[in-house]
């Protein structure tokens, strides 16, 4: 019986997909669930599993193909997989002892066939071994668990000897990437995009995280981190201005009721942002595992369309780069996007004294079609106050 093989219903903001990597070939046999192919989208790599057990018969769409909703990829003749092992097993059995390799013979381990079957391979990672030929027996992942990742399989073919050549290599964007350039450029073809700045003594969130960070941890399973602080401090804010959680419709400015934070997450494909629902009804615990498991599933490739899509108000920290000053592009529809930057102890006035104090320069990028540079520069400033007060957002004042 054949079974055929179609792509998933994408999402209506998704038109279509590319067919990145087929992990099976005709006539190989697959179990149900295992994965068959991936599809890169502009924002996520799907996985396309077996639905049966069964032989793969037919692929029709081959690598570099774009495809839509429900178009057929291939057909699996199901009930076969059995029957196809016992003819792997009969065809090894066959090699006798003589016909294998000498030791002194063997390949070097520069020239051993690709890992393709490593559980912890990422789909992308994946995709440059088999182009490259590379050995991956001896490469440590540095994803999440261990994860191999797609810059550590790229750092690996690097590290091999170049013979002091000067090597070149032309990559073609990936969908991602070419989605994030062309929506970046639309941002500043279309909004009248302004960046206001202010610093801010985190002084007292600092004291704060070094005086229960312990029990916090302890308590809810999840260290007390900037980040939290920083989405508290920004719903507070975005009430006292909701003008700055609004977006450009046509000729309409549409009030959102709810705090829909957007946090920036750097991967090897690019820049994802995993947006926090309802993030004005989160306490700084849930914030923290929110972000946690939605940066750790950005990076391993497991993040859906649905955990991307929306969002009214955006926050990146280019703190973590080592960044000190930055002005953000605006994620459209949105009409702002606070920047976040590193933390360096700096020589500040306090009460008429000279003290040191962990400061950090905040920006905040906004559209000023409809955001007021007043309105701009006091929601900076109940960020700041907030920050610099933590009690303010217990009471919130």
């Amino acid at each position: 019986m054949s079974t055929e093989i179609k792509v998933p219903v994408l999402p209506e903001s998704v038109a279509d997909a590319t067919v990145t990597l087929w992990h099976k070939k005709p006539g190989d046999s697959i179990r149900r669930d295992e994965n068959l192919v991936d599809l890169e989208t502009d924002k996520v790599v799907l996985e396309v599993p077996s639905p049966v057990d069964g032989v793969i018969s037919k692929i029709l769409r081959e690598t570099g193909e774009t495809v839509t909703s429900d178009e057929l990829l291939g057909i699996i003749e199901e009930g076969k997989v059995e029957a196809a092992a016992k003819n792997e097993t009969s065809a090894e059995d066959e090699t006798s002892a003589e016909d294998e390799p000498k030791p002194d013979a063997a390949k070097p381990a520069a020239e051993a066939t690709p890992v393709k079957d490593n559980a912890k391979l990422s789909p992308s990672a994946r995709r440059v071994a088999e182009e490259e030929n590379a050995d991956l027996s001896q490469v440590a992942g540095t994803g999440r668990g261990g994860r191999i990742t797609k810059t550590d399989v790229i750092k690996h073919v690097r590290s091999a000897d170049t013979g002091g050549q000067r090597p070149e290599e032309r990559v073609k964007m990936t969908r991602l990437r070419s989605t994030i350039a062309k929506r970046m450029k639309q941002a500043q073809n279309t909004a009248a995009i302004l960046t206001s700045f202010n610093e801010v003594d985190l002084k007292a969130v600092m004291d704060l995280r070094k005086k229960y960070k312990e029990t916090f941890e302890q308590e809810h399973g999840v260290k007390l981190g900037l980040m939290s602080f920083f989405v508290k401090a920004v719903c507070s804010a975005l009430r006292k201005y909701p003008i700055v959680n609004a977006s450009l419709e046509d000729d309409e400015i549409v009030y959102h009721g709810y705090q829909d934070i957007g946090i920036a997450v750097s991967t090897e494909r690019g820049l994802m942002v995993p947006i926090l629902r309802n993030a004005e009804l989160m306490s700084l615990a849930e914030a923290e595992l929110g972000i946690r498991e939605f940066a750790g599933r950005a990076r391993d490739g497991s993040i859906t369309l649905e955990d991307l899509q929306g969002g009214t108000f955006s926050i990146t920290n280019g703190g973590t780069f080592g960044s000190l000053l930055s002005t953000p592009l605006l994620n459209p529809p949105q009409s702002a996007i606070l920047g976040m930057h590193t933390i360096k102890d700096r020589a500040v006035v306090d009460q008429g004294e000279v003290v040191v104090r962990p400061m950090m320069y905040i920006a905040l990028s906004y559209d000023h079609r409809i955001i007021d540079g007043k309105d701009a520069v006091l929601f900076l400033v109940a960020i700041k106050d907030a920050l610099e007060d933590p009690a303010r957002l217990l009471l919130n004042l």
